[in-house]
């Protein structure tokens, strides 16, 4: 009985003990997940967030950085380095204003300075360079006519990859005018004595280049100011195959024929098709076309290359060798007759060259008002001046135009009075009779010769069609001094307009007072190293009744004379 009650006891001991045993670890248990609930809890509270924003103050080197959210600072906070030269730190400090500082500036040394520093150069490179990526992308979406580019599709498989590309440049200038003849002639028919036309000038420069995949190519230049004829048009459709394929190249147009052989001799500048095939082994080359070129001999003797020159009557320097005066122009003959001596008696000493300010060159400019007949005393175009009836020397005083100017039109004297006071003159117009410069240019002495007996300039570029050319000059002659127009050192007032002597008005024309002044007998060769003894010149007529060329009129009273005298 005393066994059963001991075992009783010891039974309930063990079961009390286990109980709370349980008990213990059951608190533990939950003590545990409360600790790892709140462990969560902080741990969700310090995860880094998918957009991360830059702090206003930084407090360390990573807070310097720049994310995508950030927003632009407003333009009172600034951030400003500092460097102490005693111990070599950099200080960085966030500023409010003119004196407020947020928060403790951020201090570095130069390692880290020089770190950060880089970092951020890089980054700054790399953000210029993708923005430059940016903006060219956008440029090529945006269609442009001078650069058009297409895509191909499926026909990439027979002209391969890169689609249609055609480039355009070049320029195109056009003149159009219209011209009104009236002729009071009575023999001609009323509907004969006037006459209407349009008068065109164009000038082309135009190059186009295009390929269609990377098997075809096209090339078209137009010029019309080029020196051959055969150069104005060109065009080529190239086609050029690849290396297992039967056509190796396919042309049209201006097309070359090269050959490695000597028995048939290669060709170039030709309009026409060529074609080069390979079967297997064997190669064909193909062409049918016209030759556009001529091909010349030259001829050379003691080491000097012989060139003939033939130049139609027409094609003069235009534009470019001017007399001062038509008493040099009359002249010029007799002061010639006798080389190489010249008979003229005058000597230039001085010469002042006026043109069109067309280069925006204002170092020297002066108003100018050109006159024709300034200077001339026999070849006096209006009417309404009169001559000295002296020996017909150039001068200011060979008739009364510019006394005239000088007391009765003195306004003129202004730029802006011109055009009023000499327009309301009855027989006198603006273009034949005068022409008005406001700015004219003076030339340097680098920019024409001048024969100073002979009386004439050449000018090293030629004057444009709506260009104006006027001097004033002074000379000797018999021992006696002459002058023609005004100097700009005669008239030192810079608003003050100068006379001088016109020589091309704006248009010139057969039935301008200045049209004999330009010279007609001065031809260029293109060339400088001539010598006389090397030169031959001979003057042909082509004669239609012949059907050859003839040194002499086909005239009877004129077959003893030969063209040339």
């Amino acid at each position: 009985m005393q066994r059963r009650t001991l075992t009783l006891i010891l039974f309930l001991f063990a079961s009390m003990t286990m109980l709370a045993q349980s008990n213990v670890r059951s608190d533990s248990i939950r003590q545990a997940r409360r600790t790892a609930r709140q462990q969560a809890r902080e741990a969700k509270d310090t995860i880094p967030a998918r957009y991360p924003v830059a702090k206003t103050v930084p407090e360390n080197v990573n807070d310097l950085e720049h994310h995508a959210m950030d927003l632009r600072n407003p333009d009172n906070i600034v951030s400003d380095t500092i460097y102490n030269e005693k111990d070599t730190t950099y200080t960085i400090a966030t500023r409010l204003g003119e004196n407020t500082i947020l928060g403790t500036p951020l201090l570095m040394n130069r390692s880290e300075y020089s770190l950060w520093h880089e970092k951020k150069q890089m980054q700054s490179y790399f953000r210029k360079k993708g923005n430059e990526e940016w903006e060219n992308s956008k440029k090529k979406d945006k269609f442009d006519f001078t650069d058009m580019h297409f895509d191909l599709g499926p026909a990439e498989k027979i002209f391969g990859p890169g689609g249609v590309r055609i480039k355009t440049n070049g320029n195109a200038e056009i003149k159009m005018g219209y011209s009104m003849q009236s002729i009071d002639n009575p023999s001609l028919p009323s509907r004969s004595r006037s006459t209407n036309s349009f008068d065109f000038d164009e000038k082309i420069n135009l190059n186009m280049k295009g390929s269609v995949g990377d098997k075809m190519n096209m090339d078209f230049n137009y010029d019309t100011e080029s020196t051959f004829s055969y150069d104005a048009k060109k065009i080529n459709l190239k086609y050029e195959g690849k290396e297992d394929e039967v056509i190796k190249l396919l042309e049209a147009g201006n097309v070359t024929f090269p050959t490695n052989s000597s028995l048939i001799k290669g060709a170039s500048s030709l309009f026409g098709i060529r074609a080069d095939l390979q079967f297997g082994k064997l190669s064909l080359q193909t062409v049918l076309s016209q030759k556009t070129s001529n091909t010349s001999v030259v001829s050379s003797k003691g080491g000097t290359q012989l060139t003939t020159y033939e130049i139609e009557i027409t094609a003069y320097d235009e534009n470019k060798h001017f007399f001062l005066a038509h008493y040099f122009r009359d002249n010029y003959d007799r002061s010639m007759s006798q080389l190489p001596t010249v008979l003229s008696g005058i000597t230039i000493n001085r010469i002042e060259v006026w043109v069109t300010n067309k280069t925006s060159d204002y170092n020297n400019p002066r108003n100018i008002v050109a006159f024709t007949d300034i200077g001339e005393s026999r070849h006096i175009s209006n009417a309404m001046w009169t001559g000295n009836g002296g020996n017909g020397i150039p001068a200011n005083e060979a008739n009364d135009l510019y006394a005239q100017m000088n007391s009765t039109y003195a306004g003129i004297r202004d730029i802006d009075q011109v055009n009023a006071i000499l327009g309301g003159i009855n027989g006198i117009n603006g273009g034949m009779d005068y022409e008005k410069l406001s700015n004219a240019r003076l030339l340097s002495s680098q920019e024409y010769t001048l024969n100073n007996a002979l009386g004439f300039i050449s000018l090293k570029t030629p004057l444009r069609a709506d260009e104006v050319l006027a001097v004033a000059y002074e000379f000797t002659y018999g021992g006696q001094t002459y002058q023609v127009g005004e100097f700009s050192s005669d008239i030192k007032e810079s608003k003050s307009t100068l006379m001088v002597k016109l020589l091309k008005p704006n248009a010139c024309s057969p039935k301008n007072g200045c049209w004999d002044l330009m010279m007609k007998n001065a031809y260029s060769l293109g060339t400088r190293s001539l010598k006389s003894t090397d030169f031959k010149l001979d003057i042909y007529y082509a004669s239609d009744s012949l059907g050859t060329n003839i040194t002499y009129l086909p005239e009877q009273q004129l077959k003893g004379k030969t063209l040339l005298q």
